[in-house]
């Protein structure tokens, strides 16, 4: 796809990911409605004037994800700005603790009302202009976690994210609409705080959306280190429950979520 005078959908567009997204699509060419939620908004009108200045237009847009109508008129509002939806990056996502155990009911349906829902219903609603005009880019932003059960709810929505994607690939192949899934390890980002400086740029899940719009692919792994430990999670699933059914890991990985959400250590 020629990205010049495209028009795209961020969702999550004030995140780390999202904006890092919105800046490379915006030094290709591309014009787009960037949204996320209420309380984002100073940051998404910062993120428009940055868009500007790099010669391209941005219309912030204030979203929640898990509600459909606003879902429908943020594609609404791009079809009036840009007569288009070329693109479409589902970039909205949520965290959650390590341990399923941990989670109370409303923190396991958010998170599958964004990470999954989400990603549905942005989808459901934009596919039928993509249809219409036989051509479109949707990337979905999964997660390593997606390809080796260790996050609890977390991990099951990227599983079902990466289901999904499939689904709609295969779907939609014959009227010319690629799909592909993008799953970042750890990047820099408020999610990864406690993590450091020291990971990898959002920027590299930037190239790689902005990659996958001109060619879309069925799955991408980024940054590449990540690519060996999800083969091995595939191959020998069994070495990924020893290891991490081990209660020293289990302690180790859920940790700090505990400690950060008032439990203690366990």
């Amino acid at each position: 796809m020629e990205l010049r005078g495209a028009a795209a959908i961020v969702t999550g567009a004030s995140g780390a990911i999202g904006s890092a997204a919105v800046r490379a699509l915006a030094r290709e060419g591309a014009n787009a409605v960037i949204a996320a939620p209420a309380s984002e908004l100073p940051a998404l009108e910062a993120l428009a004037l940055e868009v500007q200045a790099l010669g391209a237009r941005a219309h912030p847009v204030v979203l929640d994800v898990t509600k459909r109508a606003e879902i429908d008129a943020l594609v609404a509002q791009a079809l009036s700005s840009f007569g288009s939806v070329d693109i479409l990056a589902n970039i909205a996502g949520i965290g959650s603790r390590p341990s399923l155990c941990d989670s109370t009911d409303d923190e396991l349906e958010r998170v599958l009302a964004i990470n999954l829902l989400g990603c549905a219903r942005t989808m459901h609603a934009v596919l039928p202009a993509m249809k219409a005009r036989r051509r479109g880019a949707i990337v979905n932003i999964g997660s390593v976690a997606g390809e080796a059960g260790v996050m609890g709810i977390y991990s099951a929505s990227k599983f079902g994210l990466r289901g999904l994607t499939d689904s709609v690939r295969r779907e939609v192949r014959s009227f010319g609409i690629g799909v592909t899934l993008i799953e970042p390890g750890f990047v820099r980002s408020p999610m990864n705080a406690a993590m450091g400086d020291g990971l990898p740029s959002p920027d590299v899940v930037a190239r790689a959306i902005v990659a996958a719009v001109r060619r879309p692919r069925r799955r991408v792994i980024v940054p590449r280190r990540y690519q060996v430990p999800v083969f091995v999670a595939n191959a020998v699933p069994g070495l990924i429950d020893v290891v991490f059914g081990d209660a020293r890991i289990q302690d180790r990985l859920n940790r700090d979520a505990r400690e950060a959400a008032g439990h203690g250590p366990s």
